[in-house]
């Protein structure tokens, strides 16, 4: 399998395309929003055009309002590991949630704990009253372990991790075994100067407001989808959501976007260290003389050495 890792934005699913049309290779997502329908533009959803080009897996198998777990993610991706072996090709695993990268390429056992819904709602109506950094240090307080991997502010991950020690009586981390994964792994990052990675943000966020992203939001609270559902939380539709009910701008909203998209590369890069001596780092910004301003072709000829290194 091969892994490209790396912070938002900087260039991954491009890379992942075009190494597709080098070798033969089918993409699993490992992007924790992308599972749900009908949220595209939020997301940056590869479009119909690239799916078709190249086989995506793990991509729209929930509705917006179904629970999706790192179990079911774990699930998924191995069956399309599977099945993309069996057709002879290569799996390109691409995304930003350190979560499910690591859950495969450590080759993690997860427990397989059902949701409780009663204490669920009473965590959630803490969450709502308290804030999620009271729960994270409640959670520090119990198992500093799993709250080392978790965002402070991403209340969604500190819930379920209460969940499962309320639940269990163990420790989230505890229970969370590994074991060596049955295939070979190569781990291709991407990098790039921080200013220049947060200027493509800025652009992208505005390409999101100019596509649309205002009337998918809109769309999706229409249907019945509410501000409180996990995936309603994302960065970018939680924002929209806001100025939708009147509590804050557009101008607002968007700054809160890129404000909070670039606190995502931050976390980002605390589950994809640059010192990980398991991670090949290819910086996009180190362009040679002649490349003009194509900064994946450059990741590519390099990348492409890697895998082929790495294959033969």
């Amino acid at each position: 399998m091969i892994v490209i890792v790396g912070p938002t934005a900087v260039g991954k699913s491009e890379l992942a395309l075009r190494l597709a049309e080098c070798f033969p290779a089918e993409i699993i997502s490992a992007d924790s929003r992308q599972v749900y329908r009908c949220m595209d533009i939020g997301t940056n959803k590869p479009s119909l055009a690239e799916r078709a080009a190249v086989p995506h897996h793990v991509v729209d198998v929930v509705e917006p309002d179904e629970d999706f777990s790192l179990a079911t993610y774990h699930d998924l991706a191995v069956e399309a590991m599977k099945a993309i072996e069996q057709n002879g090709k290569l799996s390109l695993l691409v995304g930003g949630s350190g979560l499910y990268v690591w859950s495969l390429v450590e080759g993690w056992k997860i427990p397989q704990v059902g949701p409780d819904e009663e204490l669920r709602r009473h965590l959630e109506a803490r969450a709502e009253q308290e804030g999620s950094h009271s729960l994270y240090q409640e959670l520090q307080d119990i198992d500093p372990i799993a709250a080392e991997k978790i965002n402070p502010s991403n209340a969604r991950r500190i819930i379920r991790a209460l969940e499962i020690y309320h639940t269990t009586g163990h420790l989230p981390s505890q229970l969370r075994r590994k074991e060596t994964p049955g295939f070979t792994v190569l781990v291709i990052g991407l990098t790039q100067d921080r200013g220049e990675l947060y200027r493509t943000i800025d652009c992208r966020v505005d390409k999101m407001i100019q596509r649309g992203l205002v009337e998918e939001v809109e769309q999706l609270l229409r249907k019945g989808y509410g501000p409180s559902l996990p995936s309603m939380s994302g960065i970018g539709y939680k924002q929209i959501g806001q100025f939708l009910r009147g509590e804050m701008t557009l101008p607002e909203a968007v700054d809160r976007i890129k404000h909070e998209t670039r606190r995502l590369v931050r976390h980002q890069y605390a589950w994809f260290r640059l010192g990980d001596k398991r991670i090949h780092w290819l910086d996009v910004g180190e362009v040679e003389a002649g490349a003009g301003s194509d900064l994946i072709g450059v990741a590519l000829d390099k990348a492409k050495g890697l895998v082929e290194g790495f294959i033969s």
